[in-house]
C-alpha cells in the first residue's frame, strides 16, 4: 500500500509539472499575441513610427516653405525692387513712358446645350 502511495504521488507531482509547464506556454502564447497584434502591439506601434516620420518630413519641408516666405515678406516690405516687380506683374503697372502689352487666353469653346 506505502508503495501505490508513493506511485500515486509520483504520478501526481509529474501530472501537475506537465500541467504547470502546458499553462505557462498557453499563457506565453497569449502573452505574446497580443504584445504583437494587439492595440498598442508591435504592428500598431510600426504603423505609428512610419506615420511619425512622414509628419517629421512634413514639418520640415513645412519649416522651409515659412522660412521662404519669411525672407519675402521681409523682401516686400523693405527691397524697392522687389516690390517694383510685384507692382509691375500684379498690378500691370508701368514706368512713364512704358507701353504695357497684356495677351489674353484664348477662349474655350463651350460645349452646345442638351434641350
Amino acid at each position: 500500500m506505502l508503495e501505490r502511495l508513493k506511485r500515486g504521488s509520483e504520478f501526481l507531482y509529474r501530472s501537475r509539472h506537465k500541467l504547470a509547464a502546458t499553462g505557462i506556454g498557453i499563457l506565453l502564447c497569449v502573452v505574446g499575441y497580443y504584445a504583437v497584434f494587439a492595440a498598442n502591439g508591435l504592428v500598431d506601434y510600426q504603423q505609428k513610427r512610419r506615420e511619425s516620420q512622414e509628419l517629421d518630413r512634413q514639418i520640415k519641408v513645412l519649416k522651409q516653405q515659412n522660412g521662404g516666405m519669411e525672407q519675402e515678406i521681409k523682401a516686400l516690405k523693405n527691397d524697392p525692387k522687389t516690390i517694383e516687380k510685384e507692382a509691375r506683374e500684379r498690378l500691370k503697372y508701368a514706368r512713364p513712358g512704358e507701353v504695357v502689352y497684356t495677351i489674353s487666353p484664348p477662349a474655350v469653346a463651350q460645349p452646345p446645350e442638351k434641350k
